[in-house]
Parts: C-alpha cells; sequence; structure tokens
C-alpha cells in the first residue's frame, strides 16, 4: 500500500510539472506558443528575451510555484518518499509535458525550486553559484549547467545526507545537464549568445 502511495505521487508530480508555465504564459500574454520563437525552449530564460524581464520572472515564479504544489502534495500522499520522488518526476513534466507534446524546459527553475523546499540553504547557495558564473560569462547556460554540477555538493555542505535525498540531487542535476547538452556544444563552439532580456518581436526572433 505504501509502495501504491509512492507511484501516485510521483504520477501527481508529473502531471503538475507539465503545466508549462511558459507556454500557457506565453498564450495569454500573446496568442502564441514561445516554443515557435527564440531558442524554442518553453523556460524562463526564453520567455525573458523574447517577452521582457517581467514576463521572465512572472514564469520562473510560477514553475516554483508549481513544484512546491507537486512536492507538498507529494509529500501528503506518500510521505517523505512521496516528497523526494514527486520533486523529480515534476522536473521530468516540466522537461517533457504530456500536455504539451512532450517538448517543455530545460528543468533549471524547477530544480532551483527542489533545492528550495530540500532547504533554503541549498537554495541560497544555488543562486548564489547561478549569479557567479552568470557575472563572469553572461550566458544563463554555464550557470545553468554549474547549478546542476553542484546540487549534490551543496546538499552535503549544508548537511543533508540521506540516500533518498542525494539520489535526487544527483538525478535533478543529471536531468538539467542532459537538457543543456546543445548548449554545451555551442559553448564549446564559442557560439552560444550572451543573455539580453527583449521584447515581444515576433518576426525577428521566430524559430529558424
Amino acid at each position: 500500500m505504501e509502495i501504491l502511495k509512492i507511484v501516485l505521487a510521483g504520477i501527481a508530480g508529473y502531471l503538475i510539472g507539465s503545466l508549462s508555465s511558459a507556454v500557457i504564459v506565453s498564450y495569454v500574454v500573446s496568442r502564441k506558443d514561445v516554443r515557435n520563437y527564440g531558442s524554442g525552449n518553453a523556460g524562463a530564460t526564453n520567455m525573458a528575451r523574447i517577452f521582457g524581464m517581467g514576463v521572465g520572472v512572472a514564469t520562473l515564479l510560477l514553475d516554483g510555484l508549481k513544484t512546491a504544489g507537486a512536492m507538498a502534495l507529494g509529500r501528503l500522499i506518500g510521505g517523505e518518499y512521496g516528497f523526494l520522488l514527486s520533486g523529480f518526476t515534476c522536473l521530468i513534466g516540466h522537461c517533457f509535458p504530456v500536455y504539451f507534446h512532450f517538448k517543455g524546459g530545460k528543468g533549471v527553475s524547477v530544480g532551483a525550486a527542489i533545492g528550495l523546499m530540500l532547504s533554503w540553504k541549498v537554495f541560497v547557495l544555488l543562486v548564489l553559484v547561478f549569479f557567479v558564473t552568470f557575472a563572469l560569462t553572461r550566458r544563463v547556460s554555464p550557470a545553468s549547467m554549474m547549478c546542476a554540477l553542484t546540487f549534490t555538493p551543496i546538499e552535503f555542505i549544508v548537511g543533508i545526507r540521506g540516500t533518498w535525498t542525494t539520489v535526487l540531487g544527483i538525478a535533478a542535476g543529471l536531468t538539467v545537464l542532459i537538457m543543456h547538452r546543445e548548449n554545451f556544444m555551442r559553448l564549446l563552439r564559442g557560439e552560444e549568445k550572451k543573455f539580453r532580456p527583449g521584447r515581444i518581436r515576433f518576426n525577428r526572433d521566430k524559430k529558424r
């Protein structure tokens, strides 16, 4: 029975994670799908590039809220294991949303929210890693990948050493890294663009 509850928590996490904030907000703002513009990614960074920082931040916050809701529900259904599993399945839903043809974001905002749900200390250190890396590179992707790489070490630094919590950190970090594989290749080729927030400019930014 406990296993069934944990599985149900995981399913709930995936379904909630599949609510793509970027796709929903872009439709509300413009009646268009952000995945057809800019980088083609349904994430806060692409939203900021296309619609401006305000919309990007709103998308980031909504992604955080859905993650918090998924993990809180996961704990209610399946206890601590349900809490951890729903965090990971929410991340998977965000990246591969069942409602939007399995084409979503890269998991950074959800990963940060998972860190916050584990401990505010994890979240603060992740934010610090992100902004230090961003300040040095002026690019979001290396900052995101650095957060993914340091997620589990940060857990240990703040004293979180549970086996399944560590597994969640490793799994979340690997997922974010895999979702950034194209960015990594562009960085190696020197083709990754610096981050510049923009406005709604569909003709210029339409994805090729």
